[in-house]
């Protein structure tokens, strides 16, 4: 290797410590930033990378691959038989459908386009049935390709730039629709090529709602790529929050809801970043606009609502790392009732995470249990869930392991 060439710390052999520095590295964080997550001293930290102590215990590992957004957990121990995704889910069978949905452009076959009406009703009925299913991905995977190909189809032959602004309006809810089956999925350029797909497409609509769903939606895929990406991430959001802003006014339920949910954004982001003033300053400007909604009425892309601020409560004070506020904020936000599975189950999974940091592991796998009753298909994506249930399959404690154990073996953890 080049004497100026950086490690590869997939390479053997290389010790835990060797391996921690260079992945901690690449994703730009310092030793201090890291051992602040971790909850130990910069000294403490350091040892760990120097080799001065052991390999730390499952906890320790498991916390720093959420860090570092370690993929596998052999390429963070070096161990193959280690061999386990924590964030990226498997690929769904009907992924490679949807996917040459996406990646195919139909210019020589002439397909008849669906009438607007016909295409708004479809897409209505699919966001429908994301919400109210256990299995949303396989509930509108099966809808996808259909709908991306007439949504092409619908632009291409719009007679009037008034008609293609309002393809272009359906073809970016499509590409939404898309996102939130491939998100977590072991296809991260795919990702991309939708969310930035739905944002052009939102651009041409020149529809409020719709550039302000696709930028909520691009801001997440830049905030999930790592903390280097949190300024791009922040960069949309802001944008987008200008954009709407002169208009709020006078606005639809479904605009002003879509401010809120970009309000509440930035707030997650800042938490991420570990600014708590900033943070809560924008899930209180998030909670106002929320205030303004009808009390019944829930966003039917993001779910914002009322209902779902208690929720959003509890991922700031979790992204924060303050375990006793984010069980607090779970105790309040129970007396909500969120309608959409995907996003009740995802509640539950920020719930377990408030558990777990503070030190009560097994209401954190009662509420992981809970997430998996009203969508399994949500928690078998969830990189944070895999990461507790495999922690507490590591339990001296044996009826927290057995638990533990029959939940990971549903998520498709173990195997069964």
């Amino acid at each position: 290797m080049p004497s100026g060439a950086t490690p590869d710390p997939y390479a053997d052999p290389l010790k835990f410590g060797q391996r921690v520095q260079i992945l901690r590295e690449r994703r730009g964080m310092t030793q201090s930033q890291v051992a602040d997550l971790l909850g130990l001293s910069p000294h403490t930290y350091r040892k760990i990378e120097n080799g001065q102590m052991k390999a730390p215990g499952v906890e320790v590992v498991l916390r720093l691959a959420e860090i570092l957004r370690v993929r596998d957990l052999a390429d963070l121990t070096g161990r193959p038989e280690a061999h386990i995704d924590l964030f990226i889910g498997p690929g769904h069978p009907r992924l490679a459908e949807v996917k040459r949905a996406i990646d195919g452009f139909h210019l020589t076959v002439t397909v008849e386009p669906p009438p607007v009406a016909h295409l708004e009703a479809r897409l209505h009925a699919a966001w429908k049935a994301r919400h109210a299913s256990k299995n949303h991905r396989e509930a509108i995977g099966k809808l996808l390709p259909d709908l991306i190909h007439d949504g092409q189809a619908l632009v291409r032959h719009a007679d009037s730039a008034a008609d293609r602004r309002a393809a272009q309006t359906l073809l970016a809810e499509v590409y939404s629709l898309s996102q939130f089956f491939i998100a977590y999925q072991p296809d991260s350029s795919l990702l991309w090529r939708v969310a930035e797909r739905g944002m052009i497409a939102a651009q041409e609509s020149e529809d409020p709602h719709a550039i302000g769903v696709a930028s909520w939606l691009l801001a997440q895929a830049h905030r999930d790529s790592g903390s280097r990406h949190y300024d791009a991430a922040d960069a949309v959001n802001r944008e987008a929050v200008q954009y709407l802003e002169p208009l709020l006014p006078d606005a639809s339920d479904d605009v002003l809801a879509i401010a809120g949910a970009l309000q509440f954004e930035l707030g997650y982001t800042a938490a991420r970043r570990r600014e708590t003033g900033t943070a809560w300053r924008h899930w209180d400007k998030a909670n106002d606009m929320a205030g303004r909604l009808p009390e019944t009425y829930y966003h039917p892309v993001t779910s914002f609502s009322r209902a779902v601020m208690g929720a959003h409560a509890v991922t700031v004070a979790v992204e924060l790392r303050q375990g006793g506020e984010s069980v607090r904020q779970a105790a309040r936000a129970d007396e909500a009732v969120i309608k959409s599975r995907p996003r009740r189950a995802r509640h539950r999974i920020e719930e377990a995470r408030g558990y777990q940091l503070d030190n009560q592991p097994d209401v954190a796998i009662a509420s992981l249990e809970k997430a998996y009753e009203a969508a399994p298909e949500t928690i078998r994506y969830n990189g944070y869930a895999r990461a507790i249930i495999l922690e507490a399959v590591e339990s001296t404690q044996a009826p927290r392991r057995r638990r533990a154990a029959d939940l990971a073996a549903k998520v498709g953890v173990l195997a069964a």
